[in-house]
């Protein structure tokens, strides 16, 4: 019978609600931590098909918290992951998570073990900033991509008058006649034709001349 085997999605709404409600649990029990996890550097893809593109690693290198002043055994504990195995290929890359580390650690509020501890350690937050801080949701410093920079320039008399089919037309015949015969005919050929244009156009450059 065909009723048998309709398959009905009327729990969606439910799904949905319950969804939500998983997630305000999870917040609640990371709080003060934020809900996407830990930090994570940017990095770029493998092969020369997708290195052109942005993305969110595995976990920071080693070489990188060491530049950035963090012990690689803290880091787990203040929100920042590792990954042992990464390495630096360049010092573009290296830099730009170097310096993600340290915008964060300006902003990280480390809540202390102990709140009736009476030494603070070095990095504890005060009273008065574990009572301001919040929780950051969604991703924790987002990827964004850069626009690139554009120079704009003064269209110029030259610029308008200059014809840069015609040259690279030219260009590319001169590349093609040092490879063979049948190139050389092609600019014979080509130069037959447009001597009438050309005796034309000197012509009226003349009487231009003349005129002004």
């Amino acid at each position: 019978m065909w009723q048998f085997h309709v398959k009905t999605w009327f729990n969606q709404p439910a799904r949905k609600l319950r969804r939500r409600n998983a997630r305000a649990e999870k917040a609640r029990a990371l709080f003060p931590r934020p809900t996407a996890g830990p930090l994570r550097p940017v990095v770029r893809g493998q092969t020369i098909k997708y290195n052109s593109k942005q993305k969110l690693g595995r976990g920071f290198s080693l070489e990188e918290l060491k530049e950035a002043g963090i012990p690689r055994k803290l880091a787990p504990t203040i929100g920042i992951a590792v990954d042992n195995r990464r390495r630096n290929r360049s010092l573009e890359s290296l830099q730009e998570n170097v310096n993600r580390l340290k915008a964060y650690k300006s902003n990280l509020v480390v809540f202390p073990r102990a709140r009736n501890a009476k030494k603070p350690k070095a990095m504890d937050a005060s009273a008065e900033e574990c009572k301001t801080a919040g929780q950051a949701k969604g991703t924790l410093m987002p990827v964004v991509k850069a626009a690139p920079a554009l120079e704009k320039v003064a269209i110029t008399g030259d610029m308008k008058s200059f014809g840069a089919y015609a040259k690279l037309r030219v260009e590319r015949i001169i590349l093609e006649t040092s490879f063979g015969a049948y190139a050389k005919l092609r600019v014979e050929r080509m130069n037959l034709r447009m001597a009438g244009i050309r005796a034309k156009r000197a012509k009226e450059a003349e009487a231009a001349d003349k005129d002004s």
